[in-house]
């Protein structure tokens, strides 16, 4: 819609392949990270010692859980996602308020805002040294873009939503906020309630923040806040394999993976599509291998999750740039404001995507090798290698699942629907369109049927 007609399917070609790497690497870094948190809980008040094939069979673990809920508890999901939403503010704020209000001492505001701590040198000589503080602060982003992530989710759902042109820009903008103004609070009541920085750094659990918290809380309170911590990172791994598996059904439905006619099938019972949850699932497992011979694979992960998404964030963004004369607002919108913004976030977007690539850890040998050049690189072969032997001929972009005269039917059972539910039966109509759904493979065919 964004591109010229000829070149459509190209950008959506590549649109889609770097939105599956990023999705497949965001569902990796979070549950991955939980694997992690789970793995250092169970050093509490034992001689566990953590081992990275220890963590990855954790981690198996915790993908498997999360896919069997978007499998067998699909609806349940909206519960889960209520009862997510106020697990992570009601716990943001129980763990900020626990750690600031039982530490035996505070930093000062000096330590958290003005004190830079070098801490990329493996052998005590960091960036800052070899290269300048500032390669240090460029690297140091990673975290922080990492965790403005994602908020395509939105999009990816809108097919299940209502007044999705409105609901999908309100959650894009509402995810981006909330995570901002609790994720800024977390970091400062953390930051704050430091004991001893280099116990805190080389902690034993292996995990600062839980050092934080037993140093705070003690063992029985760490292990509580532990739990909430460990709580909201499964349900974001849980809802970012939904979003995932939405993402890679209607890439398949389009014909833009391989093996789409076995990925674009949705489940009678479910109405999911369960063969891409299980896609996701098992494809975020692979990307996470590397941590079993690498000590930065899980700054590895989330580079590539950031770089993945933002390279498929930027494509639209930089058509709505250039071809500004064709675009059509929708109901959200930025007004005078859209076109610079657009601007900042396609060069803002370029910056990272270079930056991201580079090496974290000094010196760079087999252990510290950023590894994100490999995966995008892969990526970025394969998405141009095969639109150019083979897709070009074919791929014709997102498939229209309702035009002309379904178009003009829908409108006539939209008035029908609505003179219904005014008379009282829309209970019905909502019975007979589920049943009805139900016989179709796909909302592709659920359309031809109709």
């Amino acid at each position: 819609m964004l591109s010229e007609p000829k070149n459509a399917p190209f950008a959506s070609w590549v649109t889609g392949w770097f939105n599956l790497l990023g999705q497949v690497a965001v569902t990796a870094g979070i549950s991955y990270g939980c694997a992690n948190f789970i793995s250092t809980l169970a050093t509490f008040h034992t001689d566990f010692v953590p081992e990275p094939r220890i963590t990855i069979g954790i981690y198996a673990g915790v993908l498997i859980t999360q896919a069997l809920i978007n499998t067998f508890g699909v609806h349940l999901l909206k519960y889960i996602n209520n009862i997510s939403i106020w697990w992570h503010a009601v716990g943001t704020t129980a763990v900020v308020i626990a750690i600031l209000s039982a530490a035996p001492t505070h930093q000062s505001a000096k330590f958290v805002f003005q004190t830079f701590i070098d801490n990329t040198g493996v052998d005590g000589v960091g960036w800052s040294e070899r290269a300048s503080p500032a390669y240090v602060v460029v690297v140091g982003i990673l975290m922080a873009q990492y965790t403005l992530t994602g908020f395509d989710g939105s999009a990816h759902m809108t097919e299940e939503t209502r007044n999705a042109a409105m609901s999908g820009s309100i959650g894009i903008v509402m995810a981006i906020g909330v995570s901002a103004v609790l994720g800024w609070f977390l970091i400062l009541g953390l930051l704050f309630s430091i004991q001893d920085l280099d116990a805190t750094v080389n902690s034993p659990t292996g995990q600062p923040v839980a050092q934080i918290f037993l140093d705070t809380v003690g063992e029985k309170g760490a292990i509580v806040l532990m739990v909430i911590v460990i709580g909201a990172m499964f349900f974001c791994g849980t809802f970012s394999l939904t979003s995932n598996s939405r993402m890679m059904y209607a890439f398949a439905r389009d014909g833009g993976i391989p093996g789409h006619k076995f990925f674009h099938k949705v489940s009678r019972d479910t109405k999911s599509p369960i063969r891409t949850v299980w896609l996701a699932c098992t494809l975020s497992f692979i990307l996470a291998l590397p941590s079993l011979g690498s000590t930065v694979a899980f700054s590895a992960v989330t580079s590539i999750a950031t770089i993945g998404l933002y390279i498929s964030y930027a494509i639209p963004i930089a058509l709505r740039v250039v071809y500004r004369k064709r675009f059509e607002r929708g109901p959200f919108h930025l007004g005078p404001f859209s076109y610079p913004v657009a601007i900042i976030s396609c060069v803002w977007i370029a910056f990272i995507s270079i930056a991201f690539i580079l090496p974290q850890a000094n010196p760079v040998d087999s252990q510290t090798l950023n590894y994100t050049i490999v995966a995008v690189g892969i990526v970025l072969a394969y998405c141009m290698g095969f639109w150019v032997l083979s897709a070009r001929k074919w791929f014709a972009g997102p498939v229209k699942q309702i035009s002309g005269a379904c178009a003009k039917l829908k409108d006539v059972c939209m008035v029908d629907l609505l003179l219904m539910r005014w008379f009282g039966a829309e209970d019905e109509v909502a019975e007979d369109s589920v049943d009805g759904a139900s016989t179709a493979e796909t909302p592709a065919e659920n359309g031809k049927q109709d």
